[in-house]
């Protein structure tokens, strides 16, 4: 799909081309590109691009695609078995001993800076804007007469900017100072990473006092803007993890803060949550591949009711008659961990498997010229919000959070009043499990799904609803972003490491000199 768009743009491009520059490409031109040593073969491009033209653009293209073939000094362009001129298109004999072009990496990786600079010329102001911005990340000074003749032709104001800065990029290590004088005040207005860059290395080798100053202040212009999008971008990353964080522990928040069960298998519920997300995947790959876009919202409630039944299973058979044991609950969920691991592994082999994203998770949003924001982790942070507002609503708001919060809170009076605990207990353990099923859900769309998904994520889990005060889920929200950006802000200073022992040790006292946590714990614990 993606050749095809790519394709057409190059065929929108040259149309273009050909209804405004007149034909430019000579035989002799088309000959040099193909024939002697690679300096002369790129001096001759470089002329080409000049006077591109639509024979230029398509010749190029052909050169890119091995289409292109020479029998002594005639070139011509086959394609289905018929030769074509490659300066008039025209049908041509096909000569009877003819031989393929061959380009090395650097005589290749030209051709393809020459096709994506000749977009330029794109009636498309999205291609010619991409184009101006790829430019300007890779410069090349041989480019400048195409970019010369874009300007004069652009009307779009947004591109224009983005052929300035290419042209100062390309114009930062010029012969003359006064051009390089321009190009370091018009670099500094770009506020980005590679006008930096461009900057720091003409620095080293600039001779001119007063360039070396205008460039020594646009690269401090340049610092204190990109200064805020590093400091943005550690608080989203922050966001992100505290988000997958809330996550995870908001089964936990069930399963453990409200029923006091400790379920060391939580872990082990979310890759099931995954696996099931996977499992969708190859469905609708295998069935369903013009919909494949759209198997993460089948894929959602698959994993919240495989999770959800997994657990049910697990309180009905071990739990049920563990309550009030929390050191055999904690064995007995351990064990059943391995059990499940081991199970996913003689299913779905030891390897990790792939979930692929689906197209409208891709990409990102550019914020600044130094922090992009991911769409699959801006979408995670927005549906944990949706989550947590929905288990709130179903807790606060619903019959079924009426009974759970009624035996949780005094399990003797709920039975008198007519509560079937026993069946409570098994919708509250299944909600929680279906809950780290839908986080299982969203761990598939930021890495791979393997048999120990669940390990890595498990003792922060517990942290989060410890320090947030069990059985509180506006708790377990705040110490999930809490801890989240705190991780982030104390890597950028200690490295990974570090960061996470400094937050062991900073939860270690919290919960010496707090031990109910940020807010009080409520539960069956809290009746004794």
């Amino acid at each position: 799909m993606w050749t095809v768009r790519i394709r057409l743009s190059f065929v929108f491009a040259f149309s273009y081309l050909s209804l405004t520059l007149a034909q430019a490409l000579t035989p002799a031109q088309a000959l040099g590109m193909v024939q002697g040593e690679t300096d002369t073969r790129l001096e001759v491009l470089n002329q080409a691009l000049q006077e591109a033209d639509a024979a230029t653009a398509t010749y190029l293209q052909a050169l890119a695609d091995d289409l292109v073939k020479v029998a002594g000094r005639q070139v011509v362009v086959v394609r289905d078995g018929k030769a074509f001129d490659p300066v008039t298109n025209a049908e041509t004999p096909l000569p009877a001993q003819i031989e393929d072009v061959v380009s090395n990496n650097r005589m290749r990786g030209e051709i393809d800076a020459a096709l994506a600079a000749l977009k330029l010329l794109s009636p498309d102001d999205a291609v010619r804007l991409q184009a101006a911005m790829a430019l300007a990340k890779e410069p090349d000074a041989a480019k400048l007469p195409l970019i010369h003749k874009a300007l004069m032709a652009e009307h779009n104001e947004e591109v224009k900017k983005a052929l300035m800065l290419a042209k100062a990029a390309m114009a930062i290590s010029a012969a003359d100072p006064a051009e390089r004088l321009l190009a370091a005040q018009t670099l500094g207005q770009a506020k980005s990473p590679e006008a930096q860059l461009l900057l720091n290395q003409q620095l080293g080798v600039e001779t001119d006092a007063k360039v070396k100053a205008q460039i020594q202040a646009s690269l401090v212009s340049i610092k204190a803007a990109l200064a805020w999008g590093e400091r943005l971008g550690v608080v989203f990353t922050g966001i992100s993890l505290g988000s997958i964080l809330l996550l995870v522990a908001l089964g936990l928040a069930i399963t453990y803060g409200l029923m006091g069960v400790i379920n060391m298998a939580h872990g082990e519920l979310m890759m099931v949550g995954a696996y099931a997300t996977y499992v969708v995947q190859l469905v609708f790959r295998q069935y369903l591949p013009n919909a494949f876009d759209w198997y993460l919202l089948a894929a959602l409630p698959m994993a919240f009711l495989s999770a959800a039944v997994v657990g049910a299973v697990l309180e009905r058979t071990v739990l049920r008659f563990l309550y009030g044991r929390p050191l055999e609950t904690l064995l007995a969920t351990w064990g059943i961990s391995l059990i499940l691991m081991q199970t996913v592994r003689s299913v779905f082999g030891a390897q990790n498997v792939a979930v692929e994203n689906p197209r409208w998770m891709s990409g990102g949003i550019q914020v600044l010229s130094n922090l992009s924001l991911p769409w699959n982790r801006v979408l995670i942070v927005v549906f944990a919000l949706a989550v947590l507002l929905g288990m709130a609503l179903l807790i606060g708001q619903t019959r079924l959070g009426l009974f759970v919060r009624g035996v949780t809170q005094n399990r003797a009076i709920a039975s008198c009043m007519g509560v079937n605990t026993a069946r409570i207990d098994t919708y509250a353990f299944a909600l929680g499990s279906g809950i780290a099923g839908l986080a299982g859900c969203a761990l598939s769309q930021i890495g791979n799904v393997g048999p120990d998904l669940g390990q890595g994520y498990i003792v922060d889990a517990f942290m989060v609803v410890v320090l947030g005060g069990v059985g509180q889920l506006a708790g377990t929200v705040y110490a999930a972003l809490g801890l989240g950006v705190l991780n982030k802000l104390l890597e950028g200073w200690t490295g990974a490491v570090l960061a996470k022992i400094a937050v062991l040790v900073f939860i270690i006292i919290f919960i010496q000199k707090r031990p109910q946590g940020l807010f009080a714990m409520k539960g069956r614990s809290a009746e004794a």
